[in-house]
């Protein structure tokens, strides 16, 4: 019986220099991002450590450090960014990741930006 096996990453809320207009520029704003990360067919973890699976730290810290990194204008290259960097962990097979901008607009609940590769 074949498992698919899936690493979640929901709700993350950090604050990112990202957008085109000025204001934007000037203030970082309030982003929300979701990853949800297909785990290699046959990687379970044999034993109960760390070591023997995708370490939850990995994934959190390559997303806020891509955040940080620069002013992004737009979600749709901070999102690729992501989905790259995540996608090259060795333990990943594909990848769905969610940016969204909660304060965007005042009428909606958020702004966001998606992209996948998962099946």
């Amino acid at each position: 019986m074949k498992i698919n096996r899936r690493f979640l990453l929901q709700g993350m809320c950090c604050q990112a220099s990202i957008g085109i207009y000025e204001v934007e520029r000037k203030f970082r704003q309030t982003l929300l991002i979701d990853a949800e990360l297909l785990l290699v067919d046959g990687s379970e973890p044999k034993r109960d450590v760390v070591e023997s699976t995708i370490d939850y730290d990995v994934i959190r810290d390559t997303i806020l450090e891509l955040v940080g990194a620069t002013h992004y204008n737009l979600q749709e290259t901070l999102a690729r960014r992501i989905f790259d960097s995540l996608l090259e962990l060795p333990e990943v097979d594909a990848v769905r990741v969610r940016t969204a901008k909660p304060d965007a607009y005042d009428d909606c609940e958020q702004i966001a930006y998606e992209l996948s590769n998962l099946p």
